[in-house]
């Protein structure tokens, strides 16, 4: 078994959709980036990558190659689980933590979750993902940014 852990922040901007585990969440702004900036897709990556040990989401998609201009991160979270499963392993469950102050996000966790579980292969409740504030402390609390954290585990296929 492998454990992997992966964390991401952008800044919120206006004249951006706010997009989070593949999911379109209404709100005034968006994430900033060369892709979509979906933190918590791009969390859970850089957790994958790490638990395999194949280093970590800019050294696959680099934030200077045009290839990946306004990218669709669950395109890549696909890509990744592609390379995860050419290494022989699995997922066995992830566990992301989103910190927003704005906007509330518990109505859209459901979907987001089973939204990931299809691109992870795996069943829904081996994906929780959680939103939490930062009580109005740190950039996420100031609502200029949004950071995720991720970690996950992984087995050998058997």
């Amino acid at each position: 078994m492998r454990v992997g852990h992966g964390y991401d922040l952008h800044r919120l901007a206006k004249g951006r959709r706010l997009v989070l585990g593949g999911i379109v969440i209404p709100h005034d702004r968006g994430l900033e980036g060369h892709s979509d900036a979906d933190v918590l897709v791009h969390a859970i990556i850089d957790a994958l990558l790490g638990a395999a040990a194949l280093g970590n989401i800019g050294q696959h998609f680099p934030d200077n190659d045009p290839a990946y201009k306004n990218a669709d991160s669950i395109m890549l979270l696909k890509k990744v689980m592609a390379l995860i499963l050419d290494k022989g392993y699995v997922v066995e469950n992830v566990d992301a933590t989103l910190i927003a102050e704005k906007p509330k996000l518990n109505p859209f966790l459901d979907t987001i979750r089973t939204n990931l579980a299809a691109c992870l292969n795996v069943d829904l409740d081996c994906v929780s993902v959680k939103a939490k504030t930062n009580e109005r402390v740190g950039p996420e609390g100031r609502e200029e940014a949004i950071s995720a954290h991720a970690v996950v585990l992984l087995s050998l296929r058997t």
